[in-house]
């Protein structure tokens, strides 16, 4: 009826506006899989600390995967401190 359908239009800009506000968003884990330009990675995301199955992670704790994810969700993930930055 009516009522369910202006509940609904509601709940739609409710959601429009919380899109608009990925602060109110704190992943604290997940798990992805990677389209890299050489292969498929698993790249993993807990509470704060981000693991990636390519080879360059290994070495540098961070890559250009987790680096692109890192841009992608923005605010929704803690920033880890970067290895490079650390190092100095």
């Amino acid at each position: 009826g009516a009522a369910l359908h202006s509940s609904m239009i509601g709940k739609i800009e409710k959601a429009r506006k919380y899109a608009e506000e990925p602060e109110r968003i704190s992943f604290q884990r997940f798990t992805l899989t990677f389209g890299g330009d050489n292969d498929h990675h698993t790249v993993e995301y807990d509470e704060g600390e981000w693991q990636c199955t390519c080879h360059f992670f290994h070495g540098w704790q961070t890559c250009s995967h987790v680096m692109g994810m890192e841009r992608i969700l923005g605010v929704m993930v803690s920033k880890q401190e970067s290895p490079v930055k650390a190092a100095t």
